[in-house]
């Protein structure tokens, strides 16, 4: 194939500080192959200092825009090959680029309350489009390929009938940090990283605490509002939840490396990067028995139902049993997430994509 100018939607990158489809993006324009040539597409260009210097970069209008469905007209001017989102909300109307569209999961459909963040009328326009399945598949058949971040999607997609493009797997990942000392012991802590929304289910967490025993304690890393807040102290010994509100990655990394294991309750779920980043320093994982935690944990974490607290307590009980197989069992089941391999993957995906716009 020849070299192409491939075009790489950046206009999810959060300003400041990551959040999940902020690090995917960066994590792919950071391992990208260098057989093609690559141009950033942004709508700040504050955006770019959550990327790597020295690759192009064209400026376009934010996906927030009420011309996003025309965004195309724009990118068209640019003269790419093909342009990769790492969102399936992309305009492709009157586009003259082979596309790519990313659907990480469909957890919103199972659980339809938007982000707190969004504006009411994204938000009111977020639930009216996870009514039906007709806008996504409008969405993803206008595209010429269709990338997902786990096999669990890649059948979901399958079973609803979401496309007829062709799907590609790109596994989400974790930046690399070096491992905890396997031989230095570990505090009775469990890590939680997440939000507080009801199917992240972070009360049935804070219930198992006294079955466990008065000297275990919950590190909350993200934010937390003062109701949140509240609920689950209500539910667990006095102190044994201890709430970062909002924990630098410094101050998460050193809390997961001496840590027992890390937990997480939810009753659904798109994928799970804090499993990865977990067990990539070495700190085992207590989920809930879901097909995704299944999928990224494998045989080097233990599951539980998360409907209930004591499911929870004997999960932690039984991970003490093999605590240090399983430390090593997570170093080894992470190394399968790479920004590398997720980056080749998407490139062979936008390839793909080309080729077949061609023979259409």
């Amino acid at each position: 194939m020849k070299r192409l100018r491939i075009g790489i939607d950046c206009r999810y990158v959060r300003i400041g500080r990551h959040d999940g489809i902020s690090r995917f993006t960066a994590g792919i324009v950071a391992h990208l192959p260098d057989r093609h040539d690559h141009v950033l597409l942004v709508h700040d260009e504050r955006q770019l200092a959550s990327l790597p210097e020295g690759i192009p970069w064209e400026r376009i209008p934010a996906p927030t825009d009420a011309g996003e469905p025309l965004v195309a007209r724009a990118v068209n001017r640019l003269g790419l090959d093909a342009v990769f989102s790492p969102m399936q909300t992309m305009g492709s109307r009157g586009r003259r680029y082979a596309l790519v569209l990313t659907l990480h999961d469909l957890i919103y459909y199972r659980n339809r309350t938007p982000p707190r963040e969004f504006s009411w009328p994204i938000r009111l326009g977020w639930r009216l489009f996870h009514l039906s399945w007709a806008p996504q598949r409008l969405l993803l058949n206008g595209a010429d390929g269709v990338v997902t971040v786990s096999e669990t999607t890649a059948g979901l997609i399958e079973r609803h009938r979401l496309t007829k493009r062709p799907v590609t797997v790109a596994y989400n990942a974790a930046d690399p940090a070096a491992p905890r000392d396997l031989a230095a012991g570990r505090s009775r802590t469990l890590v939680y990283m997440g939000s507080f929304m009801p199917y992240k289910n972070v009360e049935t967490l804070a219930a198992a605490l006294p079955l466990l025993g008065a000297d275990w304690t919950l590190h909350c890393m993200s934010r937390v509002s003062d109701a949140d807040r509240r609920r689950l102290e209500a539910l667990a010994p006095s102190g044994s939840i201890v709430f970062h509100d909002g924990a630098s990655d410094d101050e998460y990394l050193a809390t997961l490396r001496s840590a027992t294991a890390l937990a997480t309750a939810s009753f659904d779920e798109g994928f799970g990067i804090p499993l990865v980043e977990a067990m990539g320093v070495g700190t085992p994982v207590v989920v809930s028995d879901v097909p995704i935690f299944r999928e990224i944990g494998g045989d080097a974490a233990e599951y539980f139902d998360p409907s209930s607290p004591s499911a929870v307590a004997a999960a932690v009980r039984r991970l003490e049993d093999r605590w240090d197989e399983a430390a090593r069992a997570s170093l080894e089941r992470a190394a399968r997430f790479r920004w590398q391999d997720s980056a080749e993957q998407v490139t062979r995906a936008v390839e793909r994509a080309v080729e077949d716009r061609q023979r259409r």
